[in-house]
């Protein structure tokens, strides 16, 4: 049958599976709208607040569904507009289809209204983009777009469509969903080093990256924790991998790690690096990293081996295939008192948190919001102190449920993504923790929450300062607070109200537990401020460039 470009685009985005969209209308993607409009019993779209919020939730929707998440931009500012969002994702290998309108290709090159070369701009941070000219090739870009998103090492994946292509006629005939063509294959030789070296260790650690979340290999990899009897220390990015009771599960490392998690690693001779890029936050001093241990990198991205941290031995594939193919293969390692030696660490004075929690503080509020979820429910943060404070004290149990921008470090994408996640769990209960700071920067994504009734609650552990930056002032600039200190005069809860939530706020632990009793238990959305000190602090702390030697441990 014969289409406009605009309507093959909606036919081969059902056809491909998607069932919501995220976006933000204008001149150049008028006619996508307007096919949009036509198939509305047949697939969701979401109008946010800001192009950039409709990026973050088509993120955020990826992460807890595992599918390509699909926003739509106009031209010009509508397509700058969803920069950070596309970084965020590519730097996070999340998969997305960003769709685009541009000007006539007749105006292209001309300084046309909103014009903007959106595919030069955005070359370095997607895995490829496409300009469409030629309407004929239309249905088959759109395809490719969506397979290379969800092959390999996932990302996004921009389309540009000027408008002529989108008003022009063509041939439209349809086809199956795509498939991710991702290499199973593993080189044999790398196979057999890695299981030989992983023999040869006395004490291995596992460090379980967000790649382990993304080929949801979380049995695989607790297979491979019983098998060797070692412990398992995460990136932020690989929390929800492992049920934070499995005993082998040490917690996160790195900067603001947890103690047991960051020493056992130093103690270990054997890295099993899974599915991560070693971050600089994750190893602090590099060549201390390394000093007086071997490294094993499975990664599915060969880019990512010897990269920041040089490996003893690699191997490239699938995480999930790679650890299919050692336990089949028997991996073990030598005998010896490891779990003792971890066991000490654990028990010891110093993995204990710094922070009580028998008054409202950043640890007893996410631990009482914790005590009312159910396994299944998502978390979403935004970025600063109380991203790090979530990822330290709430008990996540399943894989995806948490959703946090780890590479790029995004302050505003949280709430766009919990939107995101909760349209992804068919707008099941969703938490955004979040902070003043960073609720400032997309709060206008309340609108949304409440013009689709989401069950989205928003906790804002509210210390009036630019906290995690206010942090490092103290710690390394001598309490020069240079423009850390807000004071702002956002009443949170009358905003909330403004919305149309329901807004609370509390200055005390037994007002936070009446709040959430009440909160959890209305159908859409509310937002809790919860009144925390400005001088709390994300503990422990190793320094910059530091190593366990160095870790900070009190405040």
């Amino acid at each position: 049958m014969r289409l406009k470009g605009a309507e093959v685009l909606v036919q081969v985005l059902i056809e491909q599976g998607v069932d919501c969209i995220f976006g933000y209308p204008g001149g150049a993607v008028l006619d996508i709208y307007d096919a949009l409009y036509k198939a509305q019993d047949r697939i969701r779209h979401v109008t946010t607040c800001h192009e950039q919020g409709a990026t973050h939730a088509a993120d955020g929707y990826a992460r807890v569904t595992g599918r390509p998440g699909v926003v739509i931009a106009t031209s010009g500012p509508g397509a700058t507009n969803l920069v950070t969002g596309i970084a965020n994702a590519y730097l996070d290998s999340v998969p997305l289809v960003a769709i685009t309108g541009n000007v006539a290709r007749a105006l292209i090159g001309r300084d046309s209204f909103q014009e903007v070369d959106i595919t030069g701009i955005t070359m370095p941070i997607t895995k490829h983009n496409y300009m469409v000219k030629d309407v004929d090739r239309l249905a088959d870009t759109v395809r490719a777009a969506f397979r290379l998103a969800a092959s390999g090492r996932p990302g996004p994946v921009l389309i540009d469509i000027p408008k002529d292509m989108q008003t022009s006629l063509t041939e439209y005939v349809p086809a199956a969903p795509v498939t991710k063509t991702n290499n199973s294959s593993v080189d044999a030789a790398s196979l057999d080093a890695a299981l030989a070296l992983i023999a040869s260790s006395e004490r291995p650690y596992i460090y379980s990256g967000g790649g382990v979340v993304i080929s949801d290999a979380s049995a695989e990899l607790l297979a491979l924790a019983d098998r060797l009897d070692c412990p398992i220390g995460t990136s932020m990015m690989g929390l929800s991998a492992v049920p934070y009771d499995n005993p082998h599960f040490l917690g996160m490392s790195g900067m603001h790690g947890g103690y047991a998690a960051s020493k056992a690693l130093s103690m270990a001779d054997l890295i099993i690096a899974i599915g991560t890029r070693f971050s600089d936050r994750a190893t602090g001093n590099k060549q201390a990293y390394q000093t007086g241990r071997k490294i094993l990198h499975i990664d599915i991205d060969a880019a990512e081996i010897d990269k920041n941290i040089v490996s003893s031995e690699s191997v490239v594939g699938d995480v999930k295939q790679v650890l299919r193919r050692l336990l089949d293969a028997g991996v073990q390692r030598k005998p010896s008192d490891w779990a003792e030696q971890v066991h000490k660490v654990k028990s010891s004075a110093e993995s204990r948190p710094e922070m009580p929690n028998d008054r409202l503080n950043p640890r007893s509020a996410i631990e009482a919001v914790n005590a009312r979820l159910r396994p299944d429910d998502v978390v979403a943060t935004d970025v600063g102190q109380h991203q790090l404070w979530t990822a330290q004290y709430y008990h996540f149990r399943r894989p995806r449920t948490f959703v946090t921008s780890g590479g790029l470090g995004t302050m505003g994408y949280g709430f766009g993504a919990a939107i995101g996640a909760c349209f992804g769990r068919g707008k099941k209960r969703t938490v955004l923790f979040t902070s003043d700071g960073s609720f400032h920067m997309n709060m206008n994504e309340m609108a949304t929450a409440v013009s689709h009734d989401l069950p989205v609650l928003v906790v804002v552990l509210n210390n009036r300062v630019l906290g995690m930056v206010r942090q490092w002032q103290t710690l390394f600039y001598e309490n020069r607070f240079s423009n850390t200190s807000l004071a702002r005069r956002t009443n949170y809860a009358a905003l909330a109200d403004a919305f149309g939530a329901k807004g609370y706020r509390v200055e005390s632990l037994e007002a936070l537990n009446n709040a959430l009793d009440e909160a959890l238990g209305l159908d859409g959305p509310a937002l809790i401020d919860v009144c925390i000190d400005c001088d709390d602090k994300v503990l422990p702390m190793i320094p910059p460039g530091g190593t366990i030697e160095d870790i900070i441990l009190k405040g």
